[in-house]
């Protein structure tokens, strides 16, 4: 679909490799998706307008460019999207952060929606939702869902590994919104895992499994 965009950067296939390893602690797992969604979103931003600005050297004046079009907003899932916020705000430390509290009910894996803080002008912003795993796609056509109620129009979500099903839930209900990620796995187990994925992303990087 033209709509997802799956990195092939080796940089990002190597660090991903190293993050699906069930060796890898906690510790190394935060940096590792921190470094990922930075390296992500130098590429999901690659075609953002810039505009030509003047800029004087130490040694003369000189023309140069600056970021232009529409502010960005940035949207972690809670909890696991907390961990790509710092890379991507260090990338890009003008964009605003909002967050969206969802999680999978355990039996029907199923979005509930908790919590939802996003900056006021979010209508006027390109917003960003960040989720390590698209999995069943239900949180996070949830959190779009949300942004749409907002007025929000310009979305794009990013993933460290996605679905099949994931990807097709989103599309299916949003086929506007982009999907930026490093891999698209085989598919869901009956638990709603990606395979072969990298386990729960929550528990391996705040070391609560």
């Amino acid at each position: 679909m033209p709509t997802v965009h799956v990195f092939d950067h080796p940089l990002i296939r190597h660090k991903l490799t190293i993050l699906r390893d069930r060796r890898t602690g906690h510790k190394e797992f935060r940096e590792l998706t921190r470094e990922l969604a930075m390296l992500m979103a130098f590429e999901a931003t690659r075609h953002h307008p810039v505009t030509e600005i003047e800029v004087e050297t130490p040694l003369e004046r000189t023309t140069g460019w600056s970021i232009a079009g529409q502010e960005m907003a940035i949207i972690p899932i809670l909890r696991a999207g907390l961990a790509m916020e710092e890379g991507i705000t260090r990338l890009i430390p003008t964009a605003r952060v909002g967050h969206v509290g969802i999680y999978r009910e355990h039996d029907t894996l199923l979005p509930v929606g908790y919590y939802a803080k996003l900056p006021p002008d979010i209508a006027e912003r390109e917003a960003i939702i960040l989720d390590p795993m698209l999995a069943t796609g239900g949180s996070a056509a949830a959190a779009i869902e949300t942004l749409k109620q907002q007025g929000c129009r310009n979305i794009k979500v990013m993933a460290i590994i996605s679905a099949p099903e994931g990807i097709a839930k989103v599309h299916g209900s949003y086929p506007d919104v982009d999907i930026f990620t490093g891999a698209v796995d085989s598919h869901l187990n009956e638990h709603g895992y990606i395979v072969p994925g990298l386990g729960d992303a929550g528990d391996r990087l705040f070391g609560t499994k």
